[in-house]
């Protein structure tokens, strides 16, 4: 894909929440969960502010406690490559509720920018599919993300990954509450659980 065709990584998060309801939201480190918290804070968003390559294990937790809501783990290429092991769990556990996204700018934006495989020979959609995740996709216009995103609802038929190369725009950082005690909080309050 030309580097003049790539989305704009905040536009992407922001469609593919739009209609989220219900839905939890685990942001991997940096970028991706500054463009949640952009999208609009909500007490269903669990922030990760660290643990690189934890995302979507800790989103496929969830998935597995709470098999009646959707569950989305948005995450950038670098964190999803830290973490591609996670992805051979998810195919040997198949939670429906689970939608796995990777904002891909082949680039580990958090640490000066420097080259991802991502942009070599790797391919996350392939690594997905080869673990067993059926429906594993790459998605290149808004079309595609805003036809997408309704099925991220359906708690039935996952788990969905996809992959969404992204322009390596350095935006604004839009800080949501870092206050690990505060998100686990919120989270369990807004999932009817008593504070630990």
């Amino acid at each position: 894909m030309s580097k003049a065709n790539l989305l704009e990584r905040r536009s992407v998060v922001s469609a593919l929440l739009k209609g989220r309801k219900d839905a939890i939201v685990v942001g991997g480190l940096g970028a991706s969960t500054y463009d949640i918290a952009a999208a609009g804070d909500n007490d269903r968003n669990f922030y990760l502010w660290g643990g690189m390559g934890g995302a979507v294990m800790i989103a496929l937790g969830v998935a597995l406690a709470q098999p009646k809501l959707p569950v989305v783990v948005i995450t950038g290429d670098g964190e999803m490559l830290m973490g591609m092991g996670s992805l051979a769990t998810v195919g040997l556990q198949k939670p429906g509720n689970l939608t796995i996204i990777v904002l891909d700018n082949e680039v580990y934006g958090e640490t000066g920018g420097q080259a991802s495989h991502t942009g070599a020979n790797t391919d996350l959609v392939g690594v997905a599919s080869a673990c067993g995740i059926s429906d594993a996709r790459s998605l290149a216009t808004m079309a595609e993300i805003e036809a997408f995103a309704p099925s991220m609802q359906d708690v039935s038929v996952g788990p969905r990954f996809v992959s969404v190369k992204i322009d390596s725009a350095n935006l604004e950082r839009v800080l949501a509450n870092r206050d690990g005690s505060f998100i686990v909080t919120r989270i369990r309050g807004a999932l009817g659980f008593s504070p630990i």
